[in-house]
């Protein structure tokens, strides 16, 4: 059972490179407005620098504030909608994975510090430089907008000093722990893939610790260095998403939600729904429709 929003796809855009586009976020509004601004994924990854404006940008149920200096960094199948003022503007830009990290020899686009795990914050807001990193956004949709020989290149090559430019000042905002370089970040993106690839059937801290051929000991030791939060919170916090985005985009029943997500007693589902949520699951569901179509 899968939420069922609208998954965009790269290909739905203007690309006139392959797996990349870039657009002003005013023009990308205004000609994509039906699909971006009501809940819905996509397949690649995405990066917007605003410049102007206010609003709201919800990203997986948590709403961020759209203002000047806020960049949003969006992986593949996070759910999101935009709320934006009639002026906000900046610059945006799509690409695939495979664009990349064709450029990179044993390097990722998912070894970016905001991109590496859905544990880390999708936000961060420039407090200085902002007018530089707008300058390298425009450089980029210039770029983009020309014809000149090896765009796809040199666009990989903006993109890459770019995204290192921000990682320095991500890592800096988020007291230079989330995804740094070292064992512990290893063993973590580790634990998040475990986590993605078995959240549905395995929500214990030993279920991973065995995996990982470790002690729930070290493996809590090393959640609470990086995020502070033990692991069994990581596991149910990843499950509870999971079950937001079944109960706002999927008709399915409570009790179905709950099957769906490992939980044959239905008590026990929203019991776990509520202590990481505040609220039951159908309280959720209610809440978040009536605030949605208000």
């Amino acid at each position: 059972m899968e939420p069922k929003l609208d998954v965009l796809q790269l290909k739905r855009f203007d690309e006139s490179i392959q797996e990349f586009y870039c657009n002003t976020f005013s023009d990308h509004v205004e000609r994509h407005h039906k699909e971006i601004l009501v809940p819905h994924k996509h397949d690649f990854y995405l990066t917007v620098l605003f410049t102007k404006g206010s609003g709201v940008h919800e990203i997986d149920f948590n709403r961020y504030r759209i203002e000047p200096g806020a960049v949003f960094f969006l992986s593949p199948g996070q759910s999101h909608f935009w709320e934006p003022s009639a002026d906000a503007e900046g610059v945006i830009f799509f690409h695939s994975k495979a664009f990349f990290d064709l450029a990179f020899n044993g390097r990722s686009v998912e070894d970016l510090p905001f991109f590496d795990s859905l544990f880390n914050p999708p936000q961060l807001v420039l407090s200085t430089n902002t007018d530089g990193f707008a300058s390298r956004f425009n450089e980029v949709l210039e770029e983009y907008r020309g014809d000149a020989p090896f765009r796809g290149e040199v666009i990989r090559a903006m993109l890459d000093l770019l995204y290192l430019q921000l990682s320095r000042v991500y890592l800096k905002a988020n007291d230079e722990k989330i995804g740094r370089v070292g064992t512990d970040a290893k063993h973590l993106a580790q634990f998040d893939q475990l986590v993605e690839h078995y959240y549905k059937t395995e929500k214990s801290a030993g279920q991973y610790a065995q995996r990982m051929n470790m002690t729930v000991r070290h493996l809590n030791r090393i959640t609470r260095a990086l995020l502070n939060k033990p692991t069994t919170v990581l596991i149910m916090e990843r499950v509870v998403l999971e079950a937001k985005r079944l109960l706002v985009n999927t008709n399915n029943s409570l009790t179905d939600v709950a099957l769906a997500l490992g939980f044959e007693d239905y008590a026990y589902f929203s019991r776990v729904f509520k202590k990481y949520s505040g609220l039951s699951p159908s309280q959720f569901a209610k809440q978040y429709k009536t605030a949605f179509l208000r």
